[in-house]
């Protein structure tokens, strides 16, 4: 069957198998090398924090809190950036892409922390230049903390820096991680509509941090540390599941207790 002939989902399904194919095929390496990184932090009682805005959030939160999570990872969600499911009128959709290209917005927030010494920061953006993602890349660095960026190599090699400074959040990353999502994210054309649809980095995005997710756990438990997981919490009556989630509650508890001492 030819891509014209194709119908619209099945086009979005084959285009984005193929991308994470490419996703497998390209990016272990950098996978594995993350993983690393947050092995070591997570290990020596650091945390690694996972920054996102707009839609890039919802990856922050597919690795935490999220059934088969741990303590380690911090969501670091800010909701002016991102809670614009209105889209119009008040918690719309103009004022988070207005705070996004506001410079000096990211320090504010990092302000907020007392990292440690073990601490990682993973910078979630596709297309990589926005203001705040640069900056608060760059704000981790200067604390000290290793950066690893989940981008597009191709959207943001192409478009021109949004930063004054002319960088962009490769510029600061030690590892980048090509989630292989062309530039503008969609992938299905349909004769009659000037724009694609389909976006894709969700796809690959959530596969990325779930592989990532994975790495680590297996090289905490080859270090003797066994992670204390977040079971589903859709078992009712299920009195092994509760007393679990309550030791998941009690392990983040403790493992946050760096950033306010």
């Amino acid at each position: 069957m030819s891509w014209s002939s194709m119908s619209a989902a099945l086009a979005y399904f084959e285009k984005a198998l193929q991308l994470v194919e490419k996703l497998r095929a390209n990016e272990l390496p950098r996978i594995e090398q993350a993983a690393g990184i947050c092995t070591n932090s997570i290990a020596a009682g650091g945390l690694v924090f996972l920054f996102g805005n707009g839609h890039s959030r919802m990856m922050c939160e597919e690795m935490t809190p999220r059934q088969g999570c741990f303590p380690g990872f911090v969501a670091l969600v800010e909701l002016a950036l991102s809670n614009h499911a209105s889209i119009v009128g008040a918690n719309g959709l103009r004022a988070p892409l207005y705070l996004e290209r506001y410079e000096g917005y990211a320090e504010e927030i990092l302000k907020g922390f007392r990292f440690g010494a073990h601490d990682a920061f993973l910078v979630i953006s596709t297309s990589g230049i926005r203001p705040v993602v640069v900056e608060m890349a760059a704000g981790a660095k200067a604390r000290g903390l290793p950066v690893i960026a989940i981008t597009s190599r191709q959207h943001c090699e192409a478009s021109e820096p949004a930063h004054s400074s002319g960088k962009k959040l490769t510029d600061y990353a030690d590892v980048v991680i090509d989630n292989q999502c062309p530039p503008g994210d969609c992938v299905v054309e349909i004769e009659g509509l000037e724009w694609r649809t389909g976006p894709v980095s969700t796809v690959t995005g959530a596969m990325i941090i779930n592989m990532l997710r994975a790495a680590v756990a297996e090289r905490l438990v080859a270090r003797g540390i066994t992670p204390v997981l977040l079971p589903s919490h859709q078992f009712v009556g299920n009195a092994g599941a509760e007393q679990q989630l309550e030791r998941f509650y009690e392990s983040y508890r403790k493992s946050l207790r760096h950033l306010y001492d």
